[in-house]
């Protein structure tokens, strides 16, 4: 039997997202809050005569495309001595296009996995360099928990976690994509391009006393524009009960936290009945990121799990 190891990668929401302008490089600066939830991709590697992808979501390309070909070769290119083989297998269970870093999350899962399988001790300084060039928020997913990210991203600074929050999160039946959202920030952006300056995290108002009032993110405001239904989600969740409800990155997902609160599946349900399409579930948030090895537990969707 050939020998196998497995990495768990978490998804994450922005509890924060400030977009201060449009860099010289031409990416944009942002000012971000992340925070890891318990919803997992599992990737796997084993023994194999070349470098190869197979993954159980039939839209996803398993070419050089795909962030987790490319983070593995990557690591193969820059920290090895030689030519590195692996099968990877992706199962993928969170949403792709849903603003959850499900694809960088993966990435970061691929370093880490690769650095084991091909045993190549590379420190964790290397490790965030390499996922750097990856995606901007791949570094973030490294370390998980709560962490404040800033320049593209993917400057990360480990804050003390929120603490284990229950959250709704809504998934429409499309996904919305990344470049599409900030092409339409076009023109709405007045800052320049350079000598942009990011507020210091002590300026996030973090909650006391269950109060998620310092959820915000910049990105809502043309988003809701082009696809309103999810402003209509985002307000379904107030009325249902969340203390605080937004826009997760650029979209597509939607989600509402319930701070003090048992898991909220009854409410779960209700949306899942109203929202026909979306996918309605139930998770929470947690201080840890990509785990070498299968996630012990994983919340379940109410309204198409028992």
């Amino acid at each position: 039997m050939s020998r196998a190891a497995i990495a768990s990668c978490p998804a994450k929401i922005n509890l924060v997202l400030r977009v201060l302008g449009r860099r010289s490089d031409g990416y944009h600066e942002l000012d971000t809050v992340f925070q890891a939830v318990d919803l997992w991709d599992t990737l796997e590697i084993r023994a194999s005569d070349s470098l190869r992808l197979t993954c159980d979501d039939p839209r996803l390309a398993v070419d050089e495309s795909n962030l987790v070909l490319r983070a593995a070769g990557l690591l193969a290119e820059r920290c090895s001595d030689g030519p590195r083989h692996g099968a990877l297998s992706l199962h993928k269970r969170i949403p792709v296009q849903a603003g959850l870093g499900g694809g960088s999350s993966d990435a970061a899962g691929a370093l880490m996995l690769c650095d084991r399988f091909w045993s190549l001790g590379l420190g964790r300084n290397r490790l965030v360099q390499l996922a750097a060039e990856l995606g901007s928020d791949v570094p973030f997913f490294l370390t998980g928990g709560t962490a404040r990210g800033w320049g593209r991203g993917d400057r990360i600074e480990a804050l003390p976690f929120v603490g284990e929050t229950h959250v709704i999160l809504g998934c429409p039946p499309f996904g919305i994509p990344t470049a599409k959202v900030f092409g339409r920030l076009a023109g709405w952006l007045t800052l320049p391009g350079n000598g942009v300056s990011v507020s210091p995290a002590s300026a996030h108002k973090w909650p006391r006393d269950n109060d998620f009032g310092f959820l915000t993110n910049d990105l809502e405001t043309v988003v809701f524009e082009g696809w309103p239904e999810l402003r209509r989600f985002r307000d379904a969740l107030v009325e249902t009960g969340a203390a605080a409800a937004l826009l997760s990155g650029s979209g597509s997902a939607v989600f509402g936290v319930f701070p003090g609160r048992d898991r909220p599946t009854a409410e779960a349900e209700r949306l899942g009945a109203r929202f026909l399409g979306w996918r309605v579930l139930t998770t929470r948030f947690i201080d840890e990121g990509i785990r070498l090895g299968a996630p012990e537990r994983c919340e379940v969707e109410p309204n198409r799990e028992a």
